[in-house]
């Protein structure tokens, strides 16, 4: 049973990471009377639904009581402000993040998005030796080296690129390679510290969350 939702979950999250990534490129790309909508704004409603859903799930922990969630919230993030102080540099990163993935959706087409993007594992597994001391072992690397190899092939030049020359310029092809690679380096160095933080505190990590929210908002808007 344990193995069947394990695959559902993985199954689940490259539905929504795939879908996410076309309807966002979908999005900025379609063509319509007016003016198109700030990608800004989408990254502050996508934060807001965020500590909304994460308010909902500590409630729901709570017995939904609305007492006791008052009670966790005061405790845990007002009553401990060296706590949630650590979270001001990832949510200052995640926002740059979030905001350079639309700037990257914008000026580059999906598949070569998706494939640069996934650079962020190599990042992450750096990160992770660097700052957590972590070991990765001959396959690990190996894996890794692929995965470079994957990107450096979908960056080289093509016929079909011609036909997509029209709509995007080398100079915007060159934005958004730029943009999607920051993005990578500082979802890596975002996600470890996160880790880093949750595996030094017995805070659940919804209230982390709601940490992480209330620092990236002020700087979103």
């Amino acid at each position: 049973m344990s193995a069947n939702l394990k695959y559902l979950s993985l199954g689940i999250l490259v539905f929504q990471t795939t879908s996410l990534v076309l309807t966002m490129r979908y999005s900025r790309t379609l063509k319509e009377e007016g003016p198109r909508y700030l990608s800004s704004t989408a990254v502050v409603v996508a934060e807001i639904l965020k500590i909304m859903a994460c308010i909902l799930l500590v409630y729901k922990e709570s017995q939904c009581s609305l007492r006791a969630l008052n009670r966790i919230l005061n405790d845990e993030i007002l009553n401990k402000p060296m706590e949630t102080i650590k979270l001001a540099i990832p949510s200052g990163i995640y926002t740059l993040q979030n905001n350079l993935l639309y700037v990257a959706l914008s000026n580059l087409d999906a598949a070569t998005y998706q494939v640069t993007y996934q650079l962020k594992i190599l990042t992450t597994a750096l990160f992770s030796v660097s700052m957590l001391s972590k070991k990765l072992g001959v396959y690990q690397w190996l894996s890794l080296v692929i995965l470079m190899t994957g990107v450096a092939f979908v960056q080289w030049p093509s016929d079909s690129q011609e036909l997509d020359s029209k709509e995007l310029s080398a100079g915007s092809q060159f934005v958004g390679l730029m943009a999607v690679l920051t993005a990578c380096f500082s979802s890596g160095f975002a996600g470890v510290y996160f880790e880093k933080i949750l595996k030094e505190t017995k805070q659940s990590v919804w209230i982390r969350n709601i940490q992480l929210v209330s620092f990236s908002l002020e700087p979103s808007l």
